[in-house]
């Protein structure tokens, strides 16, 4: 179905094509630009391979040999360096097959495998239903509404929390 690897210089092109799409964007933060040019795919998984941080987990999500999203959990700093962020994209075609629910689970393991960490957390935008389906369908828990706190678009948005920690992972 799919595998998650470490990213490759190879895999411009397909992030490229993957990423841009202003359905895509619409549910992520302002760094991951729309339009998403080539420049924008060297830069991206330039620094993905150039990343020697332990506390950084960056896989391309691959499907049928092409690399069609991206999944990372980077550690927190300070108190919260027990404490790790989960971040995802899937391009389009790809959506509603269950690639994205199964590629967090995996990501997670690994993260609490590798990190001193005890916890992973999640921030969808509360509009976002197939964003936080996952979430949940992976075992994470929502711990609320953060109300009106995110500009995206010219819109003011909720967000979610949702949480795993490492006991809870199945």
């Amino acid at each position: 179905m799919f595998i998650l690897r470490p990213w490759r210089e190879t895999d411009v092109e397909d992030v490229a094509r993957y990423a841009n799409d202003a359905r895509v964007a619409a549910n992520l933060r302002d760094v991951f630009p729309h339009p998403y040019a080539l420049a924008d795919a060297e830069s991206f998984i330039g620094m993905c391979t150039r990343s020697t941080d332990e506390g950084e987990l960056y896989r391309a999500i691959v499907v049928d040999g092409r690399a069609a999203g991206g999944i990372s959990v980077c550690a927190g700093s300070d108190v919260y360096r027990r404490s790790a962020e989960l971040g995802y994209w899937l391009g389009a075609p790809f959506w509603g097959q269950g690639i994205m629910t199964a590629a967090v689970g995996q990501i997670c393991r690994e993260a609490f495998q590798r990190m001193d960490i005890v916890r992973i957390h999640a921030e969808p935008y509360a509009r976002n239903g197939a964003s936080r389906r996952v979430l949940e369908k992976a075992g994470f828990t929502l711990e609320g509404t953060l109300r009106r706190s995110v500009y995206k678009n010219g819109e003011i948005l909720d967000s979610c929390i949702y949480a795993l920690l490492k006991e809870e992972l199945t």
